[in-house]
């Protein structure tokens, strides 16, 4: 398949250039080619891995610090530096891995580390020449890059507090180990037509999302038999194409698990229709543009595992929960608790990293764990050492607790370094939590304020209650970071894709705006009526309304670029 414009030239496209390079080498085969670039420099990399193979190894080009500006293409330029992404299943993590983390941060990263929307955690400013040092570090403590960008299976996400949950249906992170190992570094598996993700988690709030993920398997115990089970979804993504995964009419057992997961990873890889566009390559259009349903895609997932699945049983979704698991919770072991921190837009310190291991090590038994909203668990401490605990977090400047402003924002990589943001999200979302504590100081509704680069949702913004996408805008002097407002974004049982509601302001202006909706809620809510509820409630007129202050036409969404940035959508 090749395009041939005027002129007789032969110019590929980049989903032909893309399946060429992955035909040709696999990139988990060809480790001794980055110990190679480490030894010749910079300038011996050749495109085809700076710009695809090192993604293999969680390896990504950085920007040069204003994004996408200054570029090409809807691309910025690069500096010769590399972000690592490291791969953390199921969050699970102990304490010495984390000085692990710590040490390469502060060695190798510029003391800079971020926790990600998929448990994972991000270094910058890592050089060629040091990158086999800090693949070889991952490596002896037990953890990995491999994976975590490319056509590959991404980190697979679970409950981060498997296993000791007091409430949990099953502890399922044996599967998410499992799954991990059938699937990841597997020559059967290293050419999909683009990123997959995978959630498995026993949990009842669901906290992991599997409705956003490309499969999510939900542990639901049978009415009839009382087995332990699992529903699971299919197709769920964000990007500049929301879809919330499809629930297929089966009911999964422990023991199918590994086949259904490898079945339907199967299908994906083989769908060659999927390989034409890359913008179009994830294996939710499968439903958006091919056709599929949910019955369709079980017959054919049935058809490669060579038998029937048994028929789905009634599930309950999550109900407007929660789940940044921040504070001190009991566990279900007797006596014990577990201690989550807030990490205000995952940005965290290698001397807060050995903070939070020796407080895992000093009250607990050394086990720790990332979560999806950024945060760090210590588990397994004692109750009467609770208090303890937090007044040494405190002092070191790690929270239990936080308002809601801070606990509720997630923010993506942004244009600090990566090379298709349009804004910078880090510090902005520092600022506003700062602004928002200040101006509505009494507010106690939780909510999610996520903020985005850029159109394509690393910050998932389509599934916050309120998400901020970057734009630019013209302001006195020049061009300056804005965001535009979608509204009313949920997951669980009343799962829908936010609201773009028309309404676009300078970066500056946004606390002002949130203030002014906030405000309006607080005025106008019914009795027992959450955030949610509200903005359901309400046109997209009048959110616009609410936001502005006043009475405002509709500001049309910028189109996407089309490429699809390296930032939290890991």
């Amino acid at each position: 398949m090749s395009v041939t414009p005027a002129g007789g030239a032969v110019k590929e496209t980049k989903a032909q250039r893309s399946e060429r390079l992955k035909a040709a080498l696999n990139p988990w085969a060809a480790r001794a080619e980055l110990d190679r670039f480490a030894r010749e420099g910079h300038e011996a990399i050749p495109p085809e891995w700076r710009n695809t193979y090192f993604r293999w190894w969680g390896i990504y080009t950085q920007g040069d610090g204003v994004g996408v500006v200054g570029g090409k293409g809807g691309e910025g330029k690069t500096v010769p530096f590399f972000m690592v992404r490291i791969r953390i299943p199921n969050g699970l993590l102990d304490s010495r891995q984390l000085r692990v983390v710590a040490d390469l941060t502060e060695r190798y990263a510029r003391g800079i580390a971020d926790l990600t929307v998929r448990q994972n955690v991000q270094l910058h400013w890592v050089r060629i020449e040091d990158l086999p040092a800090v693949l070889d570090a991952l490596v002896d403590c037990g953890l990995t890059s491999m994976g975590t960008c490319g056509d590959v299976t991404r980190n697979i996400t679970g409950c981060p507090v498997a296993g000791v949950d007091a409430d949990e249906i099953v502890d399922a992170s044996p599967l998410v180990e499992g799954a991990t190992a059938m699937l990841n570094g597997s020559v059967d598996f290293y050419n999909l037509p683009r990123k997959y993700k995978v959630s498995i988690t026993g949990c009842r709030v669901w906290c992991s999302y599997p409705e956003i993920n490309d499969v999510g398997l939900t542990a639901i115990r049978h009415p009839y038999t009382h087995e332990v089970g699992f529903s699971v979804r299919v197709g769920g993504g964000l990007s500049t194409d929301p879809h919330l995964a499809v629930r297929l009419p089966a009911f999964v057992r422990w023991s199918e698990v590994f086949a259904v997961v490898k079945g339907i990873t199967e299908i994906f890889r083989d769908s060659d229709v999927l390989r034409h566009n890359r913008e179009k390559a994830r294996l939710k259009f499968l439903f958006l543009q091919h056709g599929w349903t949910a019955e369709r895609f079980q017959q054919e997932l049935e058809r490669r595992l060579g038998f029937t699945l048994e028929p789905s049983v009634p599930e309950i979704p999550p109900d407007d929960v929660y789940r940044d698991h921040v504070g001190l919770h009991s566990q279900k072991q007797a006596g014990l608790v577990y201690a989550g921190f807030s990490i205000l837009r995952g940005r965290i310190s290698p001397r807060d990293l050995r903070g939070v291991a020796d407080l895992a090590d000093r009250y607990g038994t050394g086990a720790c764990r990332t979560t999806n909203m950024q945060n760090l668990l210590v588990l397994n401490v004692p109750r009467r050492h609770a208090d303890d605990l937090a007044r040494e977090g405190e002092a070191l400047g790690l929270r239990l607790e936080g308002s809601v402003f801070r606990r509720g924002i997630i923010a993506c990589t942004g244009s600090e370094f990566c090379k298709l943001a349009l804004t910078e999200t880090k510090g902005f979302s520092g600022w506003l939590s700062e602004q928002l504590e200040a101006r509505l100081p009494g507010f106690a509704e939780h909510v999610k304020i996520h903020v985005t680069g850029c159109p394509n949702s690393c910050g998932q913004h389509w599934i916050a209650d309120i998400g901020l996408e970057g734009k630019k805008t013209k302001a006195e002097g020049g061009i300056t970071d804005a965001y535009y407002f979608c509204v009313g974004g949920a997951v669980g049982r009343h799962q829908a894709t936010a609201r773009p509601v028309g309404y676009r302001v300078a970066a500056t202006e946004v606390p002002s705006a949130i203030e002014r909706l906030f405000r309006a809620y607080l005025l106008g809510r019914r009795h027992g009526e959450n955030f949610r509820q509200f903005g359901a409630r309400h046109t997209d007129d009048e959110l616009r309304g609410f936001l502005a202050g006043e009475v405002v036409g509709a500001v049309a969404r910028d189109l996407s670029t089309g490429q699809t940035p390296h930032g939290a959508d890991d």
